[in-house]
C-alpha cells in the first residue's frame, strides 16, 4: 500500500525536493503542506525539509515552532503518529517540546559539511524499525548547530528507557554522549542531525539512509503497521538538489 507523506515547507526551507525524492524513489507519494496550513488532514507522513527556517534570525526553529502547521503536527503526534525531525526539523521539535533537550553550536563553532558514520542503538522507533541495531551507517551532515545537549537528569532517562536512537561513531560536533538522534516516551517521535534522504541513491555516493526512510514509510501505513507518520526535516543539512548550504 502506498503512503503520501506531506512535505512541510516554511519560509527558508531548502531540502523539500530532496525529501520528495527519497519518498517517491521508495513507492511512496509526497506533497507539499504550508507552514501556514492548520492540518496534515489526507497525508500518511510529513516532511519539513532542510534549510533556514523563518532565517533562523532567532535560533533555529524558535520561530517556526509557532506556525500553525505545527500545532497540527503536535495533534498528529499525541495521537500516536510517528514524527521525524531532520536537523532543523529536530531543532524545530525540540522547540516546540515534541522532544527533550535542545541544539547549540557546534563543538569548535564551525559549521559541518561532511559524511559521518552513525550507530543505530535500537529498532523500536519509528525511524529504525526496518534498521539493524548496531548497525553502522555512513550519513551526510551539514549544520552549525547540531550539538544536543540535555541535562543530566532527561539524559539518564533517555538511556534507560532506549531512546537514544543512533549515536554517532566519531563525534563531530560535541554533542552530549554522542547522540545523533533521539526519540520521545512514545518511540513514535524522532529527531536527527544526519540526512537519511541524502543517503538514498548511489548517485549521491551513498544509501545507507534507506533503513532509515523504509522504516518510516513502514510507520507511516507500510505492510508492517497501519502507523502514520510526520518526518519533519531538515534544514541544518548539506548539499541537496537544488539547494544552497544550511546553518
Amino acid at each position: 500500500m502506498s503512503v503520501t507523506v506531506g512535505v512541510v515547507l516554511f519560509p527558508g526551507s531548502n531540502c523539500e525536493l530532496d525529501a520528495m525524492e527519497a519518498v517517491r524513489a521508495l513507492g511512496g507519494e509526497a506533497r507539499i503542506l504550508w507552514h501556514g496550513d492548520r492540518t496534515v488532514a489526507g497525508v500518511d507522513a510529513v516532511v519539513v525539509p532542510g534549510g533556514f527556517a523563518h532565517g533562523d534570525y532567532l535560533r533555529p526553529g524558535a520561530i517556526a515552532r509557532f506556525s500553525p502547521v505545527m500545532d497540527a503536527v503536535g495533534e498528529f503526534a499525541a495521537a500516536g503518529g510517528p514524527v521525524v525531525g531532520i536537523c532543523n526539523g529536530f531543532q524545530v521539535l525540540t522547540e516546540a517540546g515534541l522532544l527533550p533537550g535542545a541544539l547549540q553550536k557546534n563543538r569548535g563553532l564551525k559549521f559541518l559539511c561532511t559524511t559521518v558514520e552513525v550507530r543505530v542503538e535500537t529498532t523500536d522507533s519509528a525511524l529504525t524499525n526496518a534498521a539493524t541495531r548496531g548497525a553502522v551507517l555512513r550519513i551526510p551532515i551539514n549544520h552549525f548547530e547540531g550539538n544536543y545537549t540535555v541535562d543530566d537528569e532527561t539524559l539518564a532517562r533517555l538511556r534507560d528507557e532506549d531512546r537514544v536512537v543512533l549515536r554517532y561513531v566519531d563525534n563531530p560536533n560535541g554533542s552530549v554522549d554522542a547522540i545523533a538522534g533521539v526519540c520521545n516516551e512514545g518511540r513514535n517521535v524522532v529527531g536527527l542531525m544526519p540526512h537519511p534522504e541524502r543517503a538514498s541513491h548511489d548517485l549521491l555516493g551513498s544509501t545507507d539512509g534507506l533503513p532509515l526512510l523504509r522504516s518510516l514509510l513502514s510507520a507511516a501505513g507500510g505492510p508492517a503497521t497501519d502507523a502514520r507518520a510526520v518526518l519533519v526535516g531538515a534544514a541544518g543539512g548539506g548539499v541537496g538538489l537544488g539547494e544552497v548550504d544550511e546553518q
